[in-house]
């Protein structure tokens, strides 16, 4: 047997130690936007700037289609995708009591599909299991690809939600089927034309879901059985946002922007707090609402932006100032980040903005981060807080890395992640938000997922 003398262990251990990854904080990403619900990566030891030749694909996986962002915990990745049956689309039935309309973007059909949760090993991206059902979609067509919801992980369960209502609580270790609702069914919902998108939240002992239906905008479910507890809001539609919970006026509020207004909700019973009626263009809520001392930030589609003032006492609010094309970040895909008083995000046609949070003046704007020099259709940035820079993924599935300050937006690195597969107004584009989590990027189009390694290596 060779024999090793102390100094020969010591050089080996600190050839070793150069090879690793830097030390550094590990994280889960179990839900959108990660664990605090905030787009915020708190794991350090991350890569200043991308390699040459882009970061080392650690595995590759294939998938069906779909917007679903994957989530990240214990091991393991969970994502939603469907596969569509044979069927041609331009054959497909409509569904519409008369002529369809002319705009593609509100042409409905019926387009038969299974959709699935898919468990992948977090170490190889290998299939660990696999949920379904069948999910004939009734959406509009030109979008019909997949499920639109991050699955969200808490402890041993996984919650996920399709496009057409169905939610289903699934053991995380196997995929069995814990309890499951049909908002369709249980609750009179009608689809919205993009589909059901509000990403489900875990709140001590509850499920808050978006749902829709009669006097049913929002319900509380007991997250291990699936046993209502509340439900709140009769709105005209549901929209597609988020539930998020802040603490504003001393007390946690729900908030809940739907068709006709932003709530805010006791989530203990559902109890309303305030309400303040900005409405979204056809219904279009779909970036989360944030949070700065008692102030709330909303924007989307047709340049709807705007900032709320809650009061001392949490039990009543009012509109501070509504954005214009100088005012505000008008944002549709996306959700704003605010920092020390400023408001980051991407607007209308891929222009990145920066805002001041005081009186919503805009105080920069570029188009770079969405990969051009003039206004993009449908142009989007998601936007990713990492330390004191930023990652910022665009539909062209490039990564970039920036510092973003009130100064200006200053590019560190950029590179090439994965292929659009998603053709909307002439170009291709994909429309998932990353997840970050092991010091890795995941992230998907509508034909597989991929994790790249972006921890930083010492010299």
């Amino acid at each position: 047997m060779r024999q090793f003398n102390k100094r020969t262990v010591l050089k080996w251990a600190l050839i070793g130690l150069c090879m690793a990854p830097a030390l550094g904080q590990a994280d889960d990403w179990p839900q959108w936007l990660g664990p605090e619900r905030n787009a915020i990566w708190k794991e350090t030891g991350i890569i200043d700037k991308f390699p040459a030749k882009g970061p080392a694909l650690r595995w590759k996986s294939s998938l069906g289609g779909g917007y679903s962002g994957p989530s990240v915990a214990n091991g393991k990745v969970y994502v939603m995708d469907r596969l569509a049956k044979p069927v041609d689309p331009e054959k497909a039935k409509f569904l519409h009591d008369g002529p369809p309309p002319r705009n593609i973007n509100f042409v409905r059909k019926l387009l038969p599909g299974t959709e699935r949760v898919v468990c992948l090993e977090e170490k190889d991206g290998s299939v660990k299991w696999v949920h379904e059902w069948d999910c004939d979609y009734t959406t509009v067509a030109a979008y019909a690809i997949g499920p639109r919801v991050t699955p969200t992980v808490d402890g041993d369960r996984v919650y996920a939600l399709g496009a057409e209502g169905h939610l289903v609580c699934l053991d995380a270790k196997d995929g069995k089927v814990k309890w499951d609702r049909d908002f369709k069914k249980d609750y009179g919902l009608k689809i919205p034309e993009w589909g059901t998108s509000s990403h489900p939240l875990v709140d001590g002992d509850q499920l808050i879901c978006v749902v829709g239906g009669q006097d049913s905008t929002v319900v509380s479910f007991d997250k291990k059985t699936g046993v209502e507890k509340w439900r709140a809001l009769n709105a005209s539609q549901p929209g597609y946002c988020p539930p998020v919970i802040h603490t504003l006026g001393g007390k946690r509020q729900l908030l809940i922007w739907h068709s006709d207004a932003i709530v805010a909700l006791n989530p203990s019973t559902g109890k309303s707090y305030w309400s303040v009626p900005i409405k979204p263009t056809y219904a279009m809520s779909i970036g989360q609402p944030v949070v700065s001392g008692n102030r709330v930030f909303i924007m989307s589609f047709n340049r709807v932006s705007a900032c709320i003032d809650v009061s001392d006492d949490g039990n009543s609010a009012k509109v501070a100032w509504k954005g214009t094309t100088r005012r505000g970040i008008a944002g549709v895909h996306n959700t704003a980040l605010i920092v020390d008083g400023h408001i980051y995000g991407c607007g209308p046609g891929g222009k990145y903005i920066c805002a001041r949070l005081s009186d919503g003046k805009q105080l920069w704007n570029t188009f770079a981060a969405s990969g051009g020099e003039r206004p993009i259709s449908w142009g989007n940035v998601f936007t990713v807080k990492q330390g004191d820079r930023y990652f910022l993924a665009n539909d062209l599935g490039e990564l970039i890395i920036a510092n973003l300050r009130p100064g200006g937006y200053d590019e560190i690195s950029r590179t090439k992640l994965i292929e659009p597969t998603h053709k909307v107004s002439g170009r291709m584009l994909v429309w998932s938000h990353p997840a970050f989590a092991n010091r890795s990027v995941y992230l998907r189009n509508d034909n597989e997922i991929r994790c790249y390694d972006l921890a930083k290596r010492r010299e």
